[in-house]
């Protein structure tokens, strides 16, 4: 008999791993990257690392297709044909920062308004605006304003946190979850994770948006409900829980501003704003004495429905106005669904379902704690209702408020910090007030007052000139938008070309894909981009980019500054920024070059420390002229945003400190040892209750995450919004121009409100939205040779309804029209939808000329994006005014309120708009890509 073949089944994939941190999502996973004679093999999750748990998605094992992209850029590269021909040539790195140097040293020098300098998803936010404001322009911010503004602003407001990466469910207590507006692309592996706890012990889980994909799909219940109506559904369910008496009032009464005692006097000039004492505390009565004290006495139990009169005027509690507010008969299911799409029956069965597991199937925990009243608690009491949401609910023109209708609904369950609720994750929670206001006072060859971003407390805290203009180039924090905390990106293009509110010389950008998918109305911007005046010079005169490959706004620079790729250099995922942390701990992490380039290529960070050196800027440059930094890496380790306190937290000193600690010169080495991440965890006793929390605040000291305990209450009641509202009515000093006058009265309200976002009449009936897929997270993922076999062309998705009454059928195409101009493009059906929305994949579509990719690939003759019928304007209004596509509380871009008409049309050959291709200043890729690794 013949012997078997002696076969080896488990051969080594590769003879080295090296650990560091994923980039193909907002996720950033632990990952294990296999090399194999110095290149990568093979890419797996770190079953140690606190994010994933050795779970990896589809776009994580594709990274390695990404660090072997041929659309990666080789060289700096200098505009010599046309702006948008794709036109370059080669040159070298002294070159390169030489053009630039001078540019921004006589813009500098001059006058620093005139750079804009905007970033997009780099994830070293804290380092980019660091450099801006030692540069001294006011004109900085990253891609929050068209992404996720609406929720990080309401939540921040009212909780001291928001959803996305700065909190999360209470997976393991949880009994009840609803998702509202949840795509697949961001935090993909966690909410797997948890959504798999869930389903394992039995938990419902119900998921409220449009279409049913992803998670939603999986869920026990689907409510698929008419695009930006989320906010009605709330607030019926909150008039429903307090119609019913299903809420916590000693939750109320003790950690929120429910029994802050407010002026109820229409007539007085402090109408709406809170009572305070001496030292700017606002009152409450204490049910113990009848007296009136400051909200954090020690030992009260404010009243929830006390009454106040003081010098003529009478005061009532912030509760007794949400009950006046939510329990009018326009917020009953009643007088909603029909506009929601669900029933009245569906909206009544699930807050009684909210109302039943919160308090009938309330857990408690035998964990001691104290709060900052000084009261000991022998257990902690939880409400194991748990909510998530992403940009369904946020990329409306209502949207601030509806993430404002949540938070609301949350706390009136007492769901937020207890057991089974929802949880903050390190740095948060923080009082909005422990934030920095947005600073813009510039001057010549001086850094700016302060940074630029933050949030505002009243018109005081406004953006603008002497004159009342605005003085940033995207108009944030300006009357039109005053609570704007991420700025306005979008409306930057569309700013410097009208020269609104003024002229610049030079567009800085990075990873910001702003001719093609981070953009509204791109076949506009693209003409912006190139636009020329009555002297044939770029109405836009400087462009500089930076990009690790050849997207599409590559073609419209001037000057190109090639970056590495995630696994070629430093990045560093801080506490100052976007942190990796866990409801029960802090963490941060950072990714090193695991591999080098082969290309003459730097990491975007390390030229920003050689730009800050060659320009002299302040904290980038030594007394004696040399360099502070001499590259990313050893800014990490060196810089100190204050004493003891540097971009990362864990092994500082002589190792051993965490959180405050000297400089370590080993700090980067003993991360890499440590699998790129460092974890130090919440003391058990401070793991839940955080804002109140006595054991917390003195931990999150300790960890420099505050200088001092600050526990403050949440805010159902956002007073600055009504300071705002005052400024309208005709009170102070700074007052709203007449034309914005109403919309500051309308859109201000400090309860959350409800206002139809979206501007289109009859003509255009049909809600059109897009969605990230889970393999997908933004344009960079559609270059990925694994990733296009998963998706590499998106038709429009259509409900049953649409289906059938334009008869439509399997490889039809359509023509879609919106007040902005029309698409042409493959349709297919998708059953569960609601009945009056069409959706479509995002960023699938790409440009001929672009990402290396031929010109029939079929992403640029089947793809398309929905961006070509949407403006960063809405449609004139008759009053000669340019009004923003934006929320008019934070500036955030109204992605979601587009409205379209649709017709069958004959198919095409390519999806239409279709541009001419740009040259490419990359080689095209092969059509085939194969290698064996080590050979």
């Amino acid at each position: 008999m013949a012997q078997p073949p002696n076969l080896n089944t488990s051969p080594n994939v590769s003879d080295e791993i090296r650990k560091t941190t994923c980039y193909m999502c907002a996720c950033r996973c632990g990952i294990n990257v296999h090399l194999k004679d110095g290149e990568v093999a093979y890419i797996e999750g770190n079953k140690d690392h606190p994010v994933n748990k050795g779970v990896l998605c589809a776009k994580g094992s594709a990274g390695i297709m990404q660090v072997n992209a041929p659309s990666r850029l080789r060289a700096p590269l200098k505009r010599v044909g046309p702006r948008g021909s794709g036109e370059f040539e080669e040159i070298s790195w002294d070159e390169a920062l030489g053009i630039v140097t001078k540019r921004l040293g006589k813009i500098r020098k001059d006058n620093p308004d005139k750079l804009a300098f905007f970033t997009g998803r780099d994830q070293s936010q804290s380092f980019t605006s660091y450099w801006a404001q030692a540069f001294g322009t006011p004109n900085y911010a990253a891609h929050g304003g068209f992404c996720s503004v609406n929720m990080a602003a309401a939540g921040i407001y009212t909780m001291g946190g928001a959803f996305w990466e700065f909190g999360q469910p209470d997976w393991d207590h949880t009994k009840m979850f609803m998702l509202f507006g949840v795509a697949e692309d961001h935090d993909s592996n966690p909410i797997k994770i948890g959504l798999g706890k869930l389903k394992s012990r039995g938990a419902k889980v119900i998921g409220v948006n449009p279409i049913r994909s992803g998670y939603n799909a999986i869920a026990d219940e689907w409510v698929g409900i008419t695009p930006g109506t989320d906010g009605l559904f709330i607030t019926a369910l909150i008039h429903e829980l307090l119609r019913a008496g299903k809420i916590d009032l000693h939750y109320l009464a003790q950690y929120t501003n429910a029994p802050v005692l407010l002026d109820s006097d229409p007539k007085s000039e402090t109408y709406g704003l809170f009572l305070r004492d001496d030292n700017d505390k606002p009152l409450v009565i204490d049910r113990n004495t009848g007296d009136m004290v400051a909200f954090d006495t020690k030992g009260i139990r404010p009243d929830l429905n006390a009454e106040f009169r003081k010098a003529g005027i009478s005061h009532t509690t912030v509760f007794h106005k949400i009950a006046q507010t939510y329990l009018g008969a326009e917020h009953a299911p009643a007088a909603i669904a029909d506009r929601c799409g669900i029933s009245v029956a569906t909206i009544q069965r699930i807050a009684a379902e909210l109302a039943h597991v919160a308090f009938d199937q309330a857990i408690t925990l035998p964990i001691e704690w104290t709060d900052f009243r000084g009261e000991k608690h022998s257990e902690m009491i939880g409400r194991p209702v748990s909510f998530h949401a992403m940009r369904g609910i946020s990329a409306h023109a209502n949207g601030f408020q509806t993430c404002r209708a949540l938070h609301i609904l949350q706390i009136l369950l007492g769901s937020v910090e207890v057991p089974g609720g929802f949880r903050f994750k390190p740095p948060y929670p923080k009082p909005p007030e422990a934030h920095p206001k947005p600073h813009v006072a510039s001057c010549p060859d001086a850094p700016l007052d302060g940074p630029h971003l933050g949030f505002v407390h009243g018109p005081e805290d406004l953006a603008l000139r002497p004159d009342g203009t605005p003085a940033r180039i995207d108009k944030a924090f300006t009357w039109e938008n005053p609570m704007s905390s991420h700025g306005l990106m979008h409306m930057v293009i569309s700013n410097a070309h009208a020269g609104d509110p003024y002229k610049i010389d030079t567009l800085f950008m990075y990873m910001a894909n702003m001719s093609w998918n981070s953009s509204m109305n791109t076949k506009g911007v693209m003409e912006m981009l190139t636009d020329t005046d009555e002297n044939g010079d770029y109405v836009i005169p400087n462009i500089i980019y930076s990009d690790a490959y050849s997207s599409e706004m590559v073609a419209f620079a001037d000057i190109v500054l090639p970056d590495a790729t995630y696994l070629e250099r430093h990045d560093c995922i801080s506490l100052l920024d976007r942190p990796i942390c866990e409801a029960d701990g802090a963490a941060d992490a950072i990714r090193w070059p695991v591999i080098e380039p082969d290309r003459d290529v730097r990491g975007f960070q390390s030229v920003l420390c050689d730009l800050g050196h060659r320009l002299g800027l302040p904290n980038f440059t030594n007394d004696d002229g040399s360099a502070k930094y001499k590259d990313y890496a050893d800014y990490i380790v060196n810089h100190e945003r204050r004493p003891g306190i540097g971009p990362l937290a864990g092994f500082r000193g002589d190792g051993n400190d965490v959180g405050r600690g000297d400089v370590n010169p080993d700090q980067l080495d003993r991360y890499i040892k440590n699998g790129g991440f460092f974890v130090e965890h919440i003391p058990d006793g401070a793991t839940y209750y955080k804002p109140w929390n006595v054991e917390y605040q003195d931990w999150a000291v300790g960890m420099g995450i505050y200088d001092a305990p600050q526990p403050y209450l949440f805010q159902l009641y956002v007073e600055p919004m009504r300071r705002f509202q005052l400024a309208a009515e005709g009170h102070g000093e700074r007052q709203p121009p007449e034309h914005l006058r109403e919309l500051v009265k309308t859109s201000m309200e400090p309860f959350p409100i409800w206002s139809n976002s979206t501007n289109s009449g009859a003509e255009y009936p049909i809600h059109a939205l897009t969605q990230r897929p889970m393999a997908m997270y933004h344009s960079w993922g559609t270059q990925n040779a694994w990733l296009r076999q998963i998706h590499g062309r998106n038709p429009l998705y259509l409900p049953t309804k649409i289906w059938k009454e334009h008869g439509f059928s399997d490889g039809d195409w359509a023509r879609v029209t919106s007040p902005h101009g029309d698409i042409t493009v493959p349709v297919a059906h998708h059953a569960a939808l609601n009945e009056n929305t069409v959706w479509t994949w995002n960023a699938i579509g790409k440009r001929k000329g672009a990402w290396a990719l031929s010109n029939d690939a079929q992403e640029t003759t089947k793809g398309f994006l929905l961006n070509h019928l949407i403006h960063e304007l809405l449609p004139p209004k008759g009053d000669g005014l340019r009004w923003a596509n934006s929320d008019p509380i934070t500036g955030q871009a109204a992605w979601f309120d587009l409205k379209v008409k649709i017709e069958k049309t004959k198919p095409l050959v390519e999806t239409a708009p279709n541009f001419a291709p740009a040259k490419s200043p990359v080689d095209r890729g092969p059509k085939d890509i194969a290698w064996e690794v080590g050979k």
